[in-house]
């Protein structure tokens, strides 16, 4: 028999072997016809392509390939495509940084991952590949925003935008973190300017009740959830008489609105200026309004930040009493919530009654505590007081639904619903997106481009770095167009997508990539959506997640989709991290995935980023553990080697069989039953690697005493069962042993007669290490266990003269005997 020592495990060679084959026979491509067999669309989101790719990376693929390689042997058909999202800041910015245009190097950075991924073996269905920038692609994405503008969803206007002063563009509110941009950390501007938008509060309530259809973690949910920001109240307006202007205030609390005192406006309200215009406070409140715009709404909403405001020197009428009531503008006060202005009780809310405090204004209590409540403000219920003859003495609570009806019926207020989602701002000033395919015409006025004119291709400028407009103003040429209309002379829109738009679509099209008449065709999107498994980071869970729902409705709506929710469950992975901390250049702690596979080879490192943790959770990085990874699949690759090609099946259940093969072929089924379930239900990669570590070990124990056939079984079996995280390994293992390929097998069932025995292999060990194993019943009790190990001779060896402080029994696996 050939010595272990002598063999050499060789990824390098091993590795492209494997790979050329899946490629010369495009094993992973899937055929869009109905073969009767189960769809499973399994999808990883897709990468930014800025240069090389990352660990969470590898994880992100590795995973959904795992999830792929299960479910094609299992039975179904699977869709595993892949594409980029190439448009937008991060290509931009990169190119920025190394003096490339975007075009140039978004294609270096394509081709990178392009050949990473095919290094590490990825089951891509390569033949629906895309980049997000490409004509072919962002043609569609153009026709879908004239469908979306269409009906009203897509429209421009007006209004106060954040502005990135380092990017130069404007920023959803999405992507707007605690005051900063979410790209680079700069803080954030307000500006009025006219921008594109899409209606996605016209789908806030559905996209709120469909989250109880879909399977998602609910830590998901809850975050769009609060994000969407769906409460109950009353509206009411506040009249100004000095610019005869009514202000609405929204409220989830109108049994308190007889205790408002002041009325207060968020430094970013459109109007906060033209009020203080005139008065002795001019100047204060200009100053105040421009201090505000540099503070974070985190910072400015801290519980302990003192309460600051400036009078705007104007009154509003509280129109249930009539009472003229001051104008303020506090930093306190958010524009994203609500209408941007408030009505202020001091009675009965924490902040405002600090800032009445502060400032010397009127607190009015209008809800009675139990007896002998008097603190202030008092947030509890109680009984309506000093409000008005038809509730005063009535529990607040009771009161609300009444005053909200006597609100709509004086003419005063309505019944309301507020969110805290506000439509999605869509324009960009920046070069390197998808051009938005409107003209402007001076007799006609705002024109679609004609669906048969797209796309409108992005121009080449050599001059694309952000000037505070888009620099596709600078390209004349391309800017002068022609009415569609008319037919007279025409300027193009100069401001191009947000890329969230490209990603908001995406999935649809890699079921139908090579369509070119259609965006997709409607019966091919229902033999693959919605997709089933989605894979990615939960940084994406308000933004793309939510916008991709809000297509899809959208589309439904149009009679374009059949269903409503683009993905069925939804798993989000955990973060990699090196020393306990997230990797960034900046600490010099990044790790490229390339270094491993050079080293190691792919199927080490994917195998050890799933080993490493349970996959949903953050993962630190060791070069230990890869290593360790690395032994454990060249143990697998020997094993193969040395028990040769031949007959690999299981022995028969009740079959006469030796202690060896008996203990070797339970074990195997027992990894098979085990893995199964890990892979199959829990995403628990971590145990199911480690089932089949476990299986290996079982086999060079008994590599001397089993049967050929046996030993082959379990071999065969391991690499059956491994090939979902390391296929390049177990492809070659499985060919040594079998003769077959191991992708076109299915998945290996368990016996269940060969999960049931009357004993088991107890561990005995003396402080964590093992000195012994021995054949125990399966019924046996702790005590019996413990009295068994004692008297294995080599525990007693370990044990003899020495104190037995502390027992440990683990029933059906080990005792541990600890000594001093």
């Amino acid at each position: 028999m050939t010595e272990l020592r002598e063999l050499r495990y060789e990824p390098k060679a091993i590795e492209p072997k494997w790979q050329r084959v899946w490629e010369e026979e495009r094993t992973w491509e899937a055929s869009n016809e109905d073969d009767g067999r189960p769809k499973h669309y399994v999808l990883e989101m897709l990468p930014y392509p800025s240069g090389e790719p990352h660990m969470g990376h590898l994880k992100n693929y590795a995973l959904g390939d795992a999830v792929a390689h299960f479910s094609r042997r299992i039975g179904r058909r699977v869709l595993h495509p892949m594409g980029y999202d190439a448009f937008g800041l991060p290509a931009e910015n990169n190119a920025i940084k190394t003096g490339e245009h975007p075009r140039e190097a978004t294609a270096k950075s394509i081709a990178s991952f392009q050949r990473q991924f095919r290094e590490w073996g990825i089951s891509i269905d390569w033949s629906r590949e895309f980049g997000t920038h490409e004509p072919r692609y962002y043609r569609w994405t153009q026709w879908l925003f004239l469908q979306l503008q269409e009906r009203g969803l897509a429209y421009k206007r007006e209004g106060a935008v954040n502005w990135c002063p380092n990017d130069q563009t404007v920023l959803a509110n999405e992507q707007v973190v605690d005051g900063r941009c979410e790209r680079c950390g700069f803080e954030v501007e307000q500006r009025q300017l006219e921008q594109w938008y899409f209606r996605i509060t016209d789908y806030a309530d559905r996209l709120l009740e469909d989250l109880d259809e879909i399977q998602w973690p609910e830590h998901v949910k809850t975050m769009q959830r609060n994000w969407i920001g769906r409460s109950e109240g009353a509206q009411v307006a506040f009249h100004n008489p000095d610019l005869g202007i009514d202000y609405p205030v929204f409220t989830t609390r109108p049994d308190t609105l007889f205790g408002a005192t002041f009325f207060v406006m968020s430094p970013e309200h459109p109007d906060v200026l033209r009020l203080a215009a005139g008065t002795e406070h001019e100047q204060a409140v200009r100053d105040y309004v421009r201090h505000a715009q540099t503070e974070s709404a985190e910072e400015r909403g801290a519980a302990d930040k003192a309460k600051t405001g400036v009078p705007l020197g104007r009154s509003v009428v509280n129109p249930v009493n009539g009472e003229s009531i001051p104008m303020w503008v506090a930093d306190y006060v958010l524009m994203e919530y609500g209408t941007g202005a408030i009505m202020a009780v001091p009675g009965h809310d924490e902040r405002d009654h600090e800032f009445a405090t502060v400032h010397g204004l009127p607190i009015k209590r209008v809800i009675a505590g139990p007896e002998g409540e008097d603190e202030l403000p008092y947030s509890g219920d109680g009984t309506i007081v000093d409000s008005h003859p038809d509730f005063d003495g009535l529990p607040n609570r009771e009161a609300l639904s009444a005053i909200v009806a006597w609100l709509d019926r004086e003419g005063k207020g309505h019944r309301s619903i507020n969110y805290r989602l506000r439509d999605w701002l869509v324009s960009r000033q920046r070069y390197w997106g998808c051009p938005i395919p409107v003209v402007y015409c001076d007799a006609c006025g705002m024109e679609p481009v004609p669906t048969d004119q797209l796309p409108v291709e992005l121009p080449d400028v050599s001059d694309y770095k952000p000037r505070g407009r888009s620099p596709l103003a600078a390209a004349e040429e391309w800017v002068a167009t022609t009415c569609p209309r008319c037919g007279g002379p025409a300027r193009r829109e100069t401001d191009t997508m947000d890329t969230f738009v490209d990603s908001s679509w995406y999935f649809l099209r890699y079921c139908d990539a090579n369509n070119d008449a259609a965006a997709w065709d409607r019966d091919v999107l229902n033999r693959w959506m919605p997709v089933d498994q989605y894979i990615g980071g939960v940084e994406h869970a308000i933004l793309h997640l939510l916008y991709a729902r809000f297509f899809t409705k959208a589309f439904a709506d149009m009679e374009l989709l059949d269903f409503q929710e683009p993905f069925q469950a939804l798993f989000t992975q955990g973060m990699i991290t090196r020393d306990g901390a997230k990797m960034s250049k900046s600490k010099g702690n990044v790790i490229s995935p390339a270094t491993y596979v050079d080293r190691y080879g792919a199927d080490t490192a994917r195998c050890y980023i799933l080993f490493i943790g349970p996959p949903d959770q953050d993962a630190d990085w060791s070069d230990e553990g890869v290593e360790g990874v690395h032994r454990f699949l060249a143990r697998l690759w020997r094993l193969g080697v040395e028990v040769g090609v031949g007959p690999a099946d299981s022995p028969a259940t009740g079959a006469a069989l030796s202690d060896a093969d008996g203990a070797l072929a339970r074990k195997a089924h027992w990894a098979i039953d085990k893995v199964t379930a890990d892979v199959s239900g829990r995403f628990a990669f971590n145990t199911a690697i480690s089932a089949v570590m476990e299986l290996v070990n079982e086999c060079y124990r008994h590599r001397e005493q089993a049967s050929p056939e046996v030993q082959r079984f379990a071999v065969a079996t391991a690499a059956s069962l491994i090939f979902p995280f390391a296929p390049h390994t177990a492809s070659e293992v499985y060919e040594l042993v079998t003769g077959g390929r191991v992708w076109e097998q299915p998945w290996p069932r368990a016996d269940p007669a060969m999960l049931t025995t009357d004993t088991f292999e107890l561990v005995a060990q003396v402080n964590g290490k093992v000195r012994d194993r021995l054949t125990a019943p399966t019924d046996a009790t702790k005590d019996q266990l413990e009295q068994l190990a004692r008297t294995a001779p080599n525990v007693v060896a370990h044990v003899d003269g020495k104190e037995v402080v502390k027992v440990i029994v683990v029933p059906g696996k080990l005792v541990n005997l600890v000594v001093r």
